[in-house]
């Protein structure tokens, strides 16, 4: 039984840099029905292949949505002098290839009008494939955060990985891919700002948990007229929930006539703010005190959970 490629090996092994090269062989079904398929996989596993240009489709599970055709075209311009560097990895299909890992290199090629390209086939079922995609991707940090979100809830929800698994898959911490699929519960309008460029990830998630969709968007707006700052967002935005939740004032009056807190308090408040994504308040001296942490929903409380977890592991 051929041997299959898992996951557990790292990208370095799915690259196989140093794979040999052989001759471009037929995708599956073009010899009269017979399978192209290698009589022993194990030992094909990384040998590089030609492969036709157009017998690769893309990738139906890749995270990636946007590609920037002015960097597409450099990267063509280096492949004419150069070739393609590092071989594709590819799963057959049936009707050829399917691309697991390698579209920008494969929308280059093309671009660049070349004929064939240097494959690596991959026995991969569809699971594996998603995912390779998206780890793929990930290293080598061509997302943007909401793509990268979109794959990281489809690590989660649609291919039943733990929160741990992803991040052991992927070399991050749970607080990080927490923090980044948090990035989709902001109104589609705002999330497009993100994935643009326009606002950063932090600006997305200093205003998420603002309750009105209404002042979410009039702050995401604000934040890129004025080009804000994500400490300047975070004023702003305290300053709107504030206004939505006449307690939260009430209990900010009272604490403006507290004395003044040092500057080291205040800036150890600014530092969990960052970490945790939510307000912190520190109330309190040297000798003893308290930290309040605020949340708005049961999964805002469980993602806080989670975050102190992590923290003490």
């Amino acid at each position: 039984m051929a041997k299959k490629a898992g996951l557990g090996r790292g990208l370095d092994a799915l690259f196989a840099d140093a794979a040999p090269v052989e001759e471009a062989r037929r995708p599956v079904g073009a010899d009269e029905g017979k399978s192209s398929k290698a009589s022993d996989d194990t030992e094909n596993e990384d040998r590089v292949l030609y492969v036709d240009i157009n017998d690769i489709r893309p990738n139906s599970a890749q995270p990636r949505k946007y590609f920037d055709e002015a960097k597409l075209g450099e990267l063509a311009n280096s492949i004419k002098t150069n070739g393609v560097i590092q071989p594709l990895i590819v799963r057959e299909s049936s009707n050829g290839y399917e691309l697991v890992a390698g579209e920008r290199r494969w929308r280059a090629a093309r671009m660049s009008g070349m004929r064939t390209v240097p494959c690596i086939v991959r026995n991969f079922d569809d699971k594996q494939n998603a995912i390779v995609a998206i780890i793929e991707n990930m290293q080598r940090e061509d997302l943007n955060p909401i793509e990268e979100a979109l794959g990281l809830k489809s690590m989660t929800e649609k291919y039943g990985f733990t929160q741990e698994q992803v991040s052991a898959s992927l070399g991050r911490s749970r607080t990080y891919i927490t923090n980044s699929i948090r990035l989709l519960k902001l109104p589609e309008e705002i999330q497009q700002y993100v994935s643009s460029g326009q606002m950063s990830a932090a600006h997305g998630r200093t205003i998420i948990n603002i309750p009105d969709k209404a002042k979410q968007k009039e702050i995401a707006d604000k934040i890129i007229r004025n080009d804000l700052s994500v400490r300047a967002t975070e004023r702003l935005a305290e300053k709107v929930k504030d206004e939505l939740r006449p307690e939260r004032k009430k209990r900010k009056k009272a604490s403006d006539t507290d004395k003044a807190k040092s500057a080291e308090i205040a800036a150890v408040e600014r530092e969990l703010m960052t970490l945790l994504g939510t307000k912190v308040h520190i109330d309190g001296d040297d000798k003893k005190g308290k930290i309040e942490l605020e949340y708005y929903s049961l999964d805002e409380l469980n993602r806080l959970i989670d975050s102190l977890r992590d923290a003490f592991r």
